[in-house]
């Protein structure tokens, strides 16, 4: 699921490594301190060319470091609410500067900076902020001595460059970013995809192996069925011949007279059973023909199942094959969006 806006860091579309590397160079090209925040105000930098005014003399006591805080939340806020570059003075009496990282209207951080004097001090001016804060005053002055001399339009024009450039880059970063997140998500359904084919084609093998042992049975069944026919052909021939001997019996037992009357009941019942067994014969060659019938109708539905299954395994395979070069292709996109 892709995150909402607020839920993403500077960090997460420009590396601390490049926002460094970023800072320092533009600290030493201008020959002014910076410093790269998060939205939230929190440094995500080691300061870059700080000044011993500022670091160790002004924020090395209670009440400069108070106001120090003060005036970088000032010039935040001011960068913030107009969402452009706010220069000013510090409570100390350099001029600073902030620039905001701002993608798709939402401000990601800040760089802060500056440390310089737009033209040479008023040093009774410092010596008295000197004495509020209670620091050396020889020191403090002496530390003045080393801060840089820049001219404001510089100092304006540096921090227009910087917000172009910082929001340029993390604009780019956010595209990288998102591009990365969806890549993902696409690698992500080509492998639910991938397993989802194969699950598929893993069924339709199997529905091939049971189809033909559902055949071999089929076939085993037509052999018993031409094995009930054999048998009942040659039921038929001895009913047959069980019939004519029943009559042979009939006409001996009538020659015989008295003499064959039990002869004649046994022949009675020998025409009898030979014309039960015709009839069981009848309904068995009346069964084994549906039999038969709905073999073959269970044959045909077998064949044209195994030739559908079978094409639906090769189109799975093909499927498989093309989802397996996407999700290839999608992975190395992922690679290169989270190199790039």
């Amino acid at each position: 699921m892709e995150k909402d806006m607020a839920d993403i860091h500077l960090t997460d579309l420009v590396s601390v490594e490049f926002l460094q590397n970023f800072q320092d160079a533009f600290a030493d090209a201008l020959g002014m301190a910076a410093l790269t925040t998060d939205k939230n105000g929190e440094p995500v930098t080691e300061g870059s060319n700080f000044t011993r005014f500022c670091m160790n003399l002004t924020r090395g006591c209670e009440e400069g470091l108070r106001r120090c805080k003060e005036s970088d939340a000032y010039g935040g806020n001011e960068s913030a609410q107009t969402g452009q570059p706010a220069v000013y003075y510090c409570q100390s009496g350099l001029m600073d500067f902030a620039a905001p990282i701002i993608v798709n209207g939402q401000q990601m951080g800040s760089i802060i900076g500056g440390q310089i004097l737009p033209e040479p001090p008023d040093k009774e001016k410092f010596a008295k902020i000197a004495n509020e804060l209670n620091i050396d005053e020889e020191k403090f002055l002496s530390a003045l001595d080393e801060v840089e001399i820049v001219p404001e339009k510089q100092v304006r024009a540096a921090a227009q460059l910087l917000f172009i450039v910082a929001s340029e880059i993390s604009r780019m970063g956010y595209q990288r970013y998102m591009l990365m997140q969806m890549t993902t998500r696409l690698h992500d359904n080509v492998m639910h995809m991938m397993a989802t084919i194969e699950e598929l084609n893993a069924s339709s093998t199997s529905v091939t192996e049971n189809q033909t042992s559902l055949d071999e049975e089929v076939k085993r069944i037509t052999g018993v069925a031409q094995s009930i026919n054999e048998l009942t052909k040659s039921i038929s021939v001895i009913s047959d011949q069980t019939k004519m001997l029943g009559l042979n019996a009939s006409i001996e037992a009538a020659r015989a007279g008295e003499y064959g009357l039990g002869f004649g009941v046994v022949a009675k019942e020998i025409e009898k059973l030979s014309s039960e067994s015709k009839r069981t014969v009848n309904e068995i060659n009346t069964f084994t023909a549906q039999i038969n019938d709905y073999i073959d109708k269970t044959s045909q539905v077998s064949e044209s199942t195994v030739s559908i299954t079978q094409e639906q395994e090769e189109a799975t395979k093909s499927i498989l094959e093309y989802i397996e070069d996407i999700a290839s292709m999608t992975d190395h996109l992922k690679k290169l969006s989270s190199h790039s």
